[in-house]
This record gives structure tokens, sequence and C-alpha cells, in this order.
């Protein structure tokens, strides 16, 4: 059994801001499992690494026996987060929330413990909120205090507009923690203003204010931006075994502690000793290979973690291909296929227009040649490994028309 002061430990770790710190101590002291929340607007089908930091978070308060839940705002996305946005969210349809929101538990559990994870939807009191409910929540609030919010403020003096909706998002957050009587709340540092504003609200109801944990948003893959899958520097949580591993290997020295510090389940006493290992002689590489298969593991299971080491070796220190690479088959014309065409078909881009781009760039190999002629047609008949970058390869046959 972890003491309070232990535990407080572990929980700070990571942390830019615990509001309030003696807080979080004496309920840790109580001896009763803490309501720990966190929510998540699904407004994306894909989570990724970046997201995993609270999710991490919120596993490590489960390892302590605390109940956490996993908040799915359906209600709050079809509003849309203004949380540093220069401008309104897209408003996205109820059924497309649905639609992503189905993703999100396979996802989420491959961090979390299913057994021990408690998954919510804010519709389930928002929908039954009525208007006059509504305005009473609202009325509490004023333009003044709303606009202490940096990206509204911002906006406000630039002259962007701001939708009135845009103000209830952080006040429906805040309810939420209100339905649930959280006792703390996770959130990334984007999301201060929302959550002391929900201390706030649950004090207004007559409720313990809770406890406001932020966290840091992660850079992605490149070490400067934050991670975004618009940005193309994510890791996604379903990217495949060999490709994750190989992600994670090719972050900086620099990068790779930050991620160990905000990612790995390890306690702080095993990543104090994976540094000191490091700062006396040690290979940076070794820890970036705990950390690479410690994170794939979590995801795919240890047996791809594995694989996945296995073969980035073989690539990386004796040129080879991977083992497990997908297989595919592919009908052309008697010809065969167009080289840009073979790489979108073969799930290696998402576009032939990226395809087009990849090659120019000389990043597509055919048989561990590098090929940059984007009129070449891969005759039919063939099969070959066609590679794009360092980690995306497949194994490709096409069949031609006569003979398929």
């Amino acid at each position: 059994m972890n003491s309070p002061e232990q535990q407080l430990r572990e929980l700070r770790r990571g942390a830019v801001d615990l509001v309030r710190e003696e807080e979080l101590l004496e309920r840790l002291g109580r001896g009763r499992p803490l309501r720990v929340k966190c929510g998540f607007d699904p407004t994306a089908p894909d989570l990724h690494l970046g997201h995993v930091v609270i999710l991490t978070k919120m596993r490590q308060f489960q390892d302590f026996g605390h109940e956490v839940i996993f908040l799915i705002g359906d209600f709050t996305g079809m509003i849309g987060d203004p949380s540093g946005r220069s401008k309104a969210r897209p408003t996205l349809t109820e059924e497309k929330l649905k639609e992503n929101a189905a993703t999100y538990a396979e996802q989420v559990h491959r961090v979390l413990d299913p057994e021990l994870t408690r998954v919510e939807f804010n519709s389930t009191w928002m929908n039954s909120l009525g208007a006059a409910d509504l305005v009473r929540l609202a009325g509490k609030r004023t333009l003044a205090r709303m606009l202490e919010r940096d990206d509204f403020r911002k906006r406000f003096g630039e002259g962007n507009p701001i939708g009135l909706h845009e103000f209830m998002y952080p006040i429906a957050q805040g309810y939420d923690s209100v339905a649930l009587e959280a006792d703390v709340e996770l959130g990334g540092t984007d999301q201060t203003f929302n959550l002391l504003l929900g201390r706030q609200i649950q004090a207004e109801h007559g409720q313990p204010s809770q406890i406001v944990l932020t966290l840091p948003l992660l850079e992605g893959t490149d070490g400067v931006q934050k991670m975004s899958k618009s940005l193309g520097n994510h890791i996604a949580i379903m990217d495949p075994p060999a490709e994750m591993y190989g992600k994670l290997m090719s972050v900086s020295d620099e990068l790779m502690w930050r991620y160990l510090e905000l990612l790995s389940l390890r306690s702080q006493s095993e990543l104090d000793k994976l540094r000191a290992d490091v700062e006396a002689g040690g290979n940076p590489r070794d820890a970036k290979m705990a950390l690479a298969h410690e994170l794939t593991a979590r995801f795919h299971g240890a047996r791809a973690a594995n694989r996945a080491a296995e073969d980035f070796s073989r690539r990386h220190r004796r040129g080879e291909t991977p083992a497990d690479m997908p297989e595919v088959t592919i009908a052309g014309s008697d010809s065969g296929v167009p080289l840009g065409e073979l790489v979108r078909r073969a799930g290696l881009a998402a576009s032939n227009a990226e395809a087009m781009r990849l090659i120019a760039q000389g990043a597509v190999r055919l048989d561990g040649e590098r090929v940059s002629d984007r009129a070449m047609v891969v005759p039919a008949g063939s099969s070959s490994v066609l590679q794009v970058g360092k980690r995306r390869f497949a194994r490709v046959s096409i069949e031609s028309a006569s003979s398929a």
C-alpha cells in the first residue's frame, strides 16, 4: 500500500500545475478512492501519444486504487472546444461524434484497465438540462471572466468573432464535474481555465471543489511542435507495431527523456536509474529501446513488441527487410500499375498525390532500390518489396487483367 506522500510524488511527476497540492494530499489520506475525471471530445477517430500523456496519469491513479472516469464529450463535442483556437471549431454532427466515439473504448483500454474504468457520456445529463437550467448556469458568469481566457481575449482583441455557444463549452465542462462529483480533474495546460471554472461551479452547487492537475502538451517526433496528426509528427495508438517502435526509436535523446517522464508507467525510481546509467557512460539507445518496447507492448502486446524490436534491429543493423510485412495482391492492367498508384493501393500513402510527392522526395524504394521516376509502371506478374521511408513496407504482387 502506497502512502499518501508516495502517491503524491508519483502523481506529481510530469505535472505542470496542481491546484491544490495540500488538498490532494489531504484527500489521499482519507482512505477512500478518489473519483478522477478526464474528458475527451470525439472530434477525430484516432488517439495519439499526446492523448496518452493524460491517459497514463489516469492509469497511475487507477493503479493506486482510485476510480477513473473516462468521459466522452459527445455533448461538448457538438459545441467544439475553443481551447487554443484562433477561430471556432467546425460543428460536428451527432452521428459523426458517435462514429468517432465508437473507436475510443478499444483504444483507451490499451492504457486503462477495462475492468476498473468507468466510461460516461456527458450527453446523459446535459441533454436533460432545461433551458432555464442552462440560463442559470450561464447567468453566474460574466463576459469579463470569460475573456480572462487567453484565446478568447486574443480573438476579441484582434476583432475575430467569438460565437456565444463557445462560451458554453467551459461552463458545460464545469457542470460535468458536478454531475460526476469529481474529486480530481485532469487536462492539458490549454484546459486550465476550464478546469478551474469547474472548481467554482462545484462550489456553487455545494460540492467540494475538485483538485486540478494539468499536464504539458507533448511535442511530436520533430521535438518542436505539439504532436498533431495534421503536422505529421504524431504517433497514433493504432499505428502498426513496427511503425510505432521505429518512430519512437527515431526521437532525439533529449525528447526520449520527456517521453519517458510523461508516457512511461515505470516508477520514478526506475526512471532515475535509467538516467543514472546513461550519465555513467551507458548508451542512451538502451533507454530509448526500453521506451519503444514498453509503449509498443502496451498497445500491441509483448509478442508484437518483441517482433518490432527484432525487425528494427534487422533493418538498422543488418540492412534487412522486416519479417512480417503485409502482403498485398493488386489487380492491374496487362502492362502493370503506375508506381504512384501502387504506393497508394498498397496502403503506404493516403492518396495518389501524396504518393507522387513521396516518390519525388526519394522516399520510395522498390526491392531496396530508390525510385524517383514518377512515370514508372511496375510490370504485371511481378512481386516486389515496396518501402516508403524507413519503417513502412509491403510485399506487393501485381496480377494482370487477363490473369485476374
